[in-house]
């Protein structure tokens, strides 16, 4: 079925598909497209976890291991949870599995969060590792290339939980978030960091993200309390299922 593709304030292009799996197959190709078209040699993209990236992944490794030059790109990741790369929890570890292990990427082209290591000390490591690799724009921030996001059902996005909004304005690259149930521990890019991406897509999926996802494309009802709706480039996309477009 094809994008039923729509513009809002912002602006922000929104992109809705019958299921992820339409939408996986969309954004896989749209991102194929967006890498021929950039001019410089090597580009910097950070990554997130959730089920739709997992099918994602799936695509990238199936269907554009050889027509995409993945020697190009150097992953990032927006968030990782605080586990060991075996974790079923570990976004990293799921990319590896269904995509890294399949394609043809160098080892240094590949930047973990190590979340097996002490979540202090990695948030101060991660953000030596950006500073090394990705360009500084003139704020002082690191300016990632693409920037690939996902929404809870309570908005947050990388790990800035509701309960932690002044990480939507702090002044590190990093910080060590806590799941508000769970009480698991996070590494998080900032909102400063994600809001000084060239280009952003968040990828939501869900009748379950439906009233929330209103609030934060639309920006009404309680949209300030939730994190997702802080996030604003001029390149900025929404990729959504049908039902977790409902109520837009």
């Amino acid at each position: 079925m094809p994008a039923d593709t729509s513009f809002i304030a912002m602006p922000t292009q929104v992109k809705t598909f019958a299921d992820p799996s339409t939408l996986a197959d969309a954004f896989a190709a749209d991102f194929s497209n967006w890498l021929s078209e950039q001019r410089q040699p090597t580009v910097t993209v950070a990554l997130s976890g959730g089920s739709t990236p997992k099918l994602l992944f799936t695509r990238w490794a199936n269907q554009f291991a050889d027509k995409v030059d993945w020697t190009r790109v150097h992953f990032f990741w927006c968030d990782e949870r605080c586990v060991a790369p075996e974790d079923p929890d570990s976004n990293y570890g799921v990319a590896k599995e269904l995509f890294l292990d399949s394609v043809k990427i160098p080892a240094e082209n590949v930047h973990r969060m190590i979340g097996e290591s002490t979540p202090a000390d990695e948030r101060a490591r991660y953000e030596t590792e950006i500073a090394e690799h990705v360009a500084v724009g003139d704020n002082g921030l690191p300016v990632f290339d693409y920037v690939m996001l996902g929404m809870g059902d309570d908005g947050h996005t990388a790990s800035i939980f509701p309960h932690e909004n002044q990480f939507l304005k702090s002044s590190n690259v990093c910080e060590v978030a806590t799941h508000p149930t769970s009480g698991q521990k996070r590494i998080t890019l900032t909102g400063p960091v994600l809001n000084n991406a060239n280009k952003i897509a968040f990828l939501i999926t869900g009748a379950g993200k439906a009233d929330v996802l209103a609030d934060v494309v639309g920006h009404s009802g309680d949209f300030d309390r939730y994190p997702a709706s802080h996030i604003q480039v001029d390149d900025l996309t929404f990729y959504l299922d049908q039902p977790a477009a409902a109520k837009l």
